[in-house]
């Protein structure tokens, strides 16, 4: 997958840092993960890569680094959006969140898209919810108790659980075998193909055509 953003990109180019505040029914969509090379294609940057992709799909551009977060505005089909990658580590993804959405005025239940791993779903599944808890996910976690509030959309995309007597955080910083790869690629398009279907109709119509089990092979 090409990347259209990068962290080395912050020490080759220097960024716009506009201070213009305030949108027109735009949408923020942010994708979870942990920045840095060593974490790239690991099971906790399932929301990162999603993003990679719709950026190069839609040829969003990069705007800059606000509230220790990378991310971009521009289109999804009409609709105005802002795609994140917060860069504060997954465990503290709320606060960048939260002050992005403060700032460019978002509204977290009618305009606010988080995308993140999930352990409980298997490689190649995704599951798109309006509102719900953390799940046991810290990011998610974090992202609630700096919102003070469950009620925004997420997509999760499966990453499988951890094999038994196996420690958590080395599962999903973990990277997959080439099985599992291969599925979870697919989970990445089919991820932001829901993204697209979410924005041009809405997220009943998304959860209608993505939320359903694919059979195991």
């Amino acid at each position: 997958m090409q990347l259209e953003w990068s962290l080395a990109n912050l020490f080759r180019r220097k960024w716009s840092t506009s201070t213009d505040g305030g949108t027109d029914d735009m949408f923020l969509i942010a994708g979870l993960g942990n920045p840095g090379s060593k974490y790239t294609g690991t099971r906790h940057n399932m929301g990162f890569d999603v993003i990679d992709l719709l950026v190069e799909r839609h040829k969003v551009p990069q705007s800059g680094v606000k509230f220790n977060g990378m991310y971009g505005k521009g289109m999804i089909g009409d609709q105005k959006v802002i795609l994140m990658k917060p860069l504060s580590y997954m465990n503290l993804s709320g606060g960048p969140i939260q002050q992005m959405a403060a700032y460019f005025k978002i509204d977290p239940a009618s305009h606010l898209l988080v995308i993140c791993d999930d352990i409980d779903l298997q490689p190649g599944q995704i599951r798109i919810r309006k509102k719900g808890s953390a799940g046991g996910h810290n990011g998610m976690k974090d992202i609630i108790q700096r919102l003070g509030t469950e009620e925004f959309c997420r997509i999760r995309v499966g990453v499988g659980a951890k094999p038994k007597d196996f420690d958590l955080a080395d599962h999903v910083l973990g990277h997959f075998d080439a099985a599992d790869r291969t599925l979870v690629d697919e989970a990445i398009k089919e991820a932001a193909d829901a993204v697209d279907l979410l924005i041009s109709e809405g997220v009943d119509a998304a959860m209608n055509k993505y939320n359903r089990k694919k059979p195991v092979s």
